[in-house]
């Protein structure tokens, strides 16, 4: 007899893919981690070939062949759009993983694993910016979240960005004085930013690396440089009104609801960042409870794979008590 397999969680990112394989009673069956999910990088069947091969290791945990006759329920990086949701749930379905599909952004897995029910809001910092709410009778709010073409501003990547452009100019005398100028070069054993512009540029220090700067930014912000600290405030800012946007899209900007802060930018719980979003949403949101998430993704992807083939409370709490 085969091992009955209720939902396939999938939560992938750029960088890892999280596989879990999920009993009715929410049993937690399988676990695997494989690579990253780009399908704008090497195609979508590609992309979904990396998927698979951390299924077949999960399923190779089993004591015994599966039954994938479940629900696949994949949150996913670069399903940025409803359209690419499809796309990508449509090629999924053609893997025959389960009997139903639903992709959603991997925005929504890290929401679903902070709270006890689909309600409330989700704002992620990592690479980029983006934001998602959602409400127990299927309501939800979202925005592109594909970079400056869909108003984003910030991130990891483009804090970064910004503060070399001011550090930039902070040296060549186009901008406002700044410790950046010195702080960022510094990081990478440089003594200018000339230097620095110079590496980044003819590759001798590659562009990947640009995200190690973000982490400068703080740190100088905090020293107290107000280029900076505007840098940082703005991101705030940036944050505040994506949930309030979104809260007020669900028609909760007066309830008592969680606001979840996920990321590595947010994660890294910088005071002058994280202390200043629950200040600026308290204005906003009075009743909204701001938390930073720490519960991994893959855990939000099997909840929403338990909501949708209507698994007893139970089996919820026995999957989250997996993960506590």
């Amino acid at each position: 007899m085969g091992v009955n397999v209720s939902v396939v969680a999938i939560d992938a990112g750029n960088s890892k893919t999280d596989v879990a394989l999920i009993g009715e009673d929410g049993a937690v069956l399988a676990t695997a981690r494989g690579g990253g999910f780009q399908p704008p990088v090497v195609g979508v069947e590609a992309a979904i070939d990396v998927l698979a091969a951390a299924l077949a290791r999960a399923v190779a945990e089993l004591p015994a062949p599966p039954v994938l006759s479940g629900h696949v329920s994949a949150c996913l990086a670069n399903a940025d759009l409803p359209v690419e949701e499809a796309e990508l749930a449509a090629a999924l379905e053609a893997r025959g993983w389960g009997s139903s599909v639903e992709v959603r952004n991997d925005t929504f897995a890290i929401l679903r694993a902070g709270v006890d029910e689909p309600r409330g809001v989700a704002v992620v910092c990592g690479a980029g910016i983006n934001c998602v709410g959602m409400t127990p009778d299927g309501r939800v709010a979202r925005f592109p979240a594909i970079g400056r073409i869909s108003g984003d501003w910030g991130g990891g990547s483009g804090l970064a960005e910004e503060a070399l452009w001011w550090a930039a100019r902070a040296e060549d005398g186009r901008g406002e004085a700044s410790e950046l100028a010195r702080a960022l070069p510094r990081h990478f054993g440089l003594d200018s930013m000339y230097g620095l512009i110079e590496a980044l540029h003819r590759g001798a220090i590659p562009l990947t690396r640009r995200h190690e700067l973000t982490p400068v930014l703080f740190a100088t912000a905090e020293a107290g440089d107000p280029v900076a600290a505007a840098l940082v405030k703005r991101q705030a800012h940036e944050v505040v009104a994506m949930a309030s946007v979104a809260l007020d899209r669900l028609d909760l900007l007066e309830e008592e609801v969680p606001v979840l802060l996920g990321g590595s930018v947010l994660a890294a719980r910088h005071p002058q960042l994280n202390d200043r979003i629950a200040a600026l949403l308290a204005a906003r949101a009075p009743k909204a409870e701001v938390r930073v998430v720490t519960e991994p993704p893959v855990l939000g992807a099997a909840l929403l794979g338990l909501d949708r083939t209507g698994a007893a409370p139970e089996a919820h709490r026995r999957l989250r008590a997996r993960y506590a």
